[in-house]
């Protein structure tokens, strides 16, 4: 392991000397990730984009490479659709996930290799590190944190940081 990587922990996430509360999918950790399953998978994953909402998000606090996130990006979910686990664009009339959303939670995301850039169809899809609902909520498979510390984060990625989920 690196200094620069991501390490989950069962007492949280450990990166750069500091440790962050978070919470995990509803279906806990798996080796055998499945489309809708609520598991979080096991392995080391790479960071693969850091995407923005930019009128809620300062882009000066985040490394150059962060994308902002357009009010027409979606990612797709449908596994028998070709575009299964990639950002698309709207109308997009397969099953997805509008990714500028009226909530926070995906105000900022950081997005893993998890089944991409050539998915396995009911593999699993969009693997996130984005913003908790609240303290202690479950997600659908992704990990979550606080706003502050998922900024505090973000801003220290470097583009060979890699999550590893043990």
């Amino acid at each position: 392991m690196s200094v620069h990587d991501l390490v989950l922990t069962p007492t949280g996430l450990r990166f750069r000397g500091r440790r962050f509360a978070c919470t995990i999918g509803r279906g806990g950790l798996t080796d055998d990730k499945r489309e809708g399953d609520g598991a979080t998978p096991r392995g080391v994953h790479q960071i693969v984009g850091l995407l923005y909402r930019p009128d809620r998000i300062d882009p000066r606090r985040l490394p150059r490479w962060a994308r902002p996130i357009r009010p027409f990006d979606l990612w797709c979910d449908a596994p028998d659709h070709p575009d299964y686990n990639q950002m698309v664009a709207a109308p997009f009339a397969a099953s997805h996930e509008v990714l500028r959303r009226p909530d926070p939670m995906y105000d900022i995301i950081l997005v893993t290799d998890w089944n991409w850039p050539e998915a396995t169809p009911d593999a699993g899809s969009a693997i996130f590190l984005h913003q908790w609902r609240r303290p202690g909520r479950a997600t659908a498979g992704c990990i979550a944190f606080a706003r502050r510390d998922l900024l505090w984060i973000a801003a220290r990625l470097r583009e060979d940081t890699r999550l590893v989920v043990a």
